[in-house]
């Protein structure tokens, strides 16, 4: 339902992230200055070199930190979700290279600490949930806007670059960029999130004021239902809903700017309490990075405000669920858009790819081959499915058109647009994706496509329309889609390993058992008295 362009033709100085081919220096932050003297943003990647603003390495990072007697590291586990810890500044220096250790636990359990069942090969009860090493990023050194001090912030990689961890997404991501560079290429991303709000009650409900605010307490005792959204009714793109929680608006966008996870457009979508907040186009294991860092953001400004951001994919029934589209292409070292053709093919077999690069159809024809095989990590959890029904804006087949919204994957190019914002909107992925992985597995498809030159097999939706013809079915459960991601010669084995296929079906199997035994509300109100 958005039409947000996250590239602009080289030369433009639009907001979209490009200039003359490159990241905009827009990208980075105003520089602010901490009482103690330091600044609030220490700028990264492409864009900060160029921009001549300091970048930390290993040379300069005790005097970035001079000013400073604690770091806060984190990564990121196998649902999507930051862990790390604060730690004293020497020991953080001294893990620069030597590494910081932390528990395996990290990927032996689930987002609620509760240990897999099946276990993992990787965690395991019997290795005493042994260390593993964690690696800090220098190139993501930031401070966090929503700290009094700006408490210095730095992401983990587990493992050694030269033996990283099988499953980690932040490692997985770099060894992929690195087999693109050498091809003479890099990827972009953009994500798209749509997130529900919801007011953070306290353990008592919305009249007790003299308890703080604990949705999770809250819970035990209250049906969810009974939890509100910060605005009601269907206002997509309003200009007045913002002004009810202009403080809440505000900080989103200006503290993410800050948080280098800069937003590009942020309006209200339809839904209540619906927010959507496009991310400035990124080299993709920078907007990876950047859509877990939001995440943090968002729920960090939200304590202040007492509302609870919501970025599961299906928060309630009957109403869209929150999506969380990728936005990818490929350019050259230059900064030239691989996907786009140099002139309107006019023998294309269909008038959709008429401006679309021999290699961006291989790309197109690899995602739609592998998107079958690769659901899990897209749409990673039980409620990620209930978002993926027909009639509220969320792809259920295998598909792609040209400007086309309702297909799984929409083709953003001339004639439509510019030649150098050409690339693919993957639309499948919610609001509860793990960005790593769901990008490496769209990007890796796609390459794949290429490396095997792959055609385009499936017709345009446009043209299904036509002629009747009737696209393959995504599967619609997590059931589903783990029997065809860990079958045996899958796209998902082919693309992403034997190892982590295992390791993350063991996962989403720990996810399912949970599902299979929960006691849910429907259930209970179903037939409590008639049965």
């Amino acid at each position: 339902m958005v039409d947000l362009h996250t590239q602009s033709s080289p030369g433009t100085s639009s907001a979209a992230g490009m200039v003359n081919g490159t990241l905009r220096a827009a990208e980075l932050p105003a520089k602010q200055r901490l009482p103690n003297g330091t600044d609030m943003a220490a700028t990264d990647g492409t864009a900060a070199r160029r921009s001549g603003v300091v970048v930390a390495t290993a040379d300069n990072i005790a005097e970035l930190l001079a000013h400073d007697t604690k770091v806060q590291i984190a990564g990121v586990d196998c649902d999507g979700v930051l862990r790390g810890k604060v730690i004293a500044k020497d020991k953080f220096l001294s893990g620069v290279a030597n590494g910081v250790a932390m528990s395996s636990a990290i990927f032996g359990w689930d987002m609620h600490d509760e240990l897999h069942n099946p276990s993992t090969s990787l965690a395991t009860a019997e290795q005493g949930y042994a260390d593993i090493l964690a690696f800090p990023d220098l190139s993501t050194f930031r401070r966090l806007p929503f700290d009094d001090d700006g408490l210095p912030f730095v992401l983990v990689s587990f493992g050694a670059a030269s033996d990283p961890l099988p499953v980690c997404g932040r490692s997985m991501m770099r060894s992929l960029s690195q087999r693109l560079h050498d091809a003479g290429c890099r990827g972009l991303a953009g994500v798209e999130l749509e997130f529900m709000n919801f007011r953070t009650p306290t353990e008592a409900g919305y009249n007790s004021p003299e308890r703080s605010a604990n949705i999770a307490a809250f819970l035990k005792t209250h049906s969810p239902k009974s939890l509100e959204t910060i605005t009601d009714g269907m206002f997509g793109y309003s200009v007045t809903r913002p002004v009810m929680n202009k403080r809440f608006f505000r900080q989103l966008f200006d503290q993410a700017d800050q948080f280098r996870c800069g937003i590009e457009g942020l309006h209200t979508e339809s839904g209540p309490g619906v927010v959507e907040a496009a991310l400035r186009v990124s080299p993709l294991e920078e907007m990876a990075d950047k859509v877990t860092l939001f995440k943090l953001l968002a729920k960090s400004i939200g304590v202040e405000e007492n509302i609870t951001p919501c970025f599961m994919a299906k928060p309630l029934q009957n109403l869209p669920g929150n999506s969380g589209h990728i936005h990818v292409s490929l350019v050259d070292h230059e900064g030239r858009n691989l996907f786009a053709r140099d002139t309107v093919d006019a023998n294309a077999p269909w008038d959709d790819i008429a401006g679309l690069s021999d290699l961006g159809r291989h790309f197109l024809a690899g995602l739609l081959d592998g998107l079958p095989d690769l659901m899990p990590v897209l749409a990673p959890t039980v409620n990620s499915y209930k978002r993926l029904v027909e009639n509220y804006w969320a792809p259920v087949d295998v598909s792609w058109g040209l400007e086309h919204r309702l297909s799984s994957i929409r083709l953003i190019a001339p004639p439509v647009g510019k030649p150098s914002a050409t690339r693919f909107e993957v639309r499948i992925p919610g609001a509860d994706l793990h960005p790593h992985y769901a990008l490496l597995a769209i990007v890796a498809a796609g390459w794949r496509g290429v490396e095997k030159k792959l055609a385009i097999t499936v017709p345009p939706s446009a043209t299904r329309a036509q002629t009747g013809e009737k696209a393959a079915l995504l599967p619609n459960t997590l059931v589903k889609a783990l029997e065809r991601f860990r079958a045996p010669g899958s796209v998902a084995r082919e693309v992403l390993g034997d190892a982590f296929v295992d390791f993350y079906t063991a996962t989403r199997e720990h996810e399912l058992r949970l599902w299979r035994e929960a006691v849910t509300d429907w259930e209970f109100v179903r037939y409590i008295e008639n049965i």
